[in-house]
């Protein structure tokens, strides 16, 4: 459904190759767990990170103007979307949605940004480098996910967290 070729530049990992890496990747921080990606992409995505800190307040996120879409995907999370994004324009440091989880105390926790833009003939061009995927969402939308905010031994840029369980 997509036309994007780096899409299917990071091959799906099944059980025992995520136990691998997992083990071979500690989390962090988030700084930490890009292994393999070009210098310029690590910047960038620190800066991305930088400039949603202030989400990890969930408050924050809806007093900017992030609405609740209802979108709520198992190995990802709660998506909230800011329209006046929702442009056709890559920034890195200006996410069209915050993907949250619930904890079991209720509190909602930043695990990752998507990106989001109007689909047209060709994907944005996105972070630096070929290992971000970029995904059409039902028809609309070309969507990418990183996650900043929370390890995923499947990758940064991989569109589902197997760590994330959905509350």
């Amino acid at each position: 459904m997509t036309g994007c070729k780096k899409e299917n530049s990071a091959p799906a990992l099944n059980e025992e190759e995520l136990q691998t890496r997992s083990s071979q990747q500690k989390p962090s921080n988030g700084f930490g767990n890009y292994t393999g990606l070009a210098p310029e992409t690590v910047w960038e995505l620190q800066q991305a990170k930088i400039a949603t800190a202030r989400y990890n307040d969930f408050q924050q996120a809806i007093n900017d103007g992030y609405v609740d879409i209802n979108v709520i995907v198992p190995e990802m999370g709660y998506h909230y979307l800011k329209l006046e994004y929702l442009d056709g324009t890559f920034e890195y440091a200006k996410p069209e949605i915050l993907v949250y989880n619930k904890e079991e105390n209720g509190r909602m926790k930043l695990v990752a940004l998507e990106y989001a833009t109007p689909v047209t003939a060709n994907p944005p061009s996105g972070f630096t480098g070929n290992d971000d995927a970029w995904s059409v969402y039902q028809g609309a939308l070309w969507t990418l996910h990183a996650w900043v905010w929370e390890y995923n031994p499947a990758g940064v840029f991989n569109p589902t967290n197997p760590l994330i369980h959905v509350h």
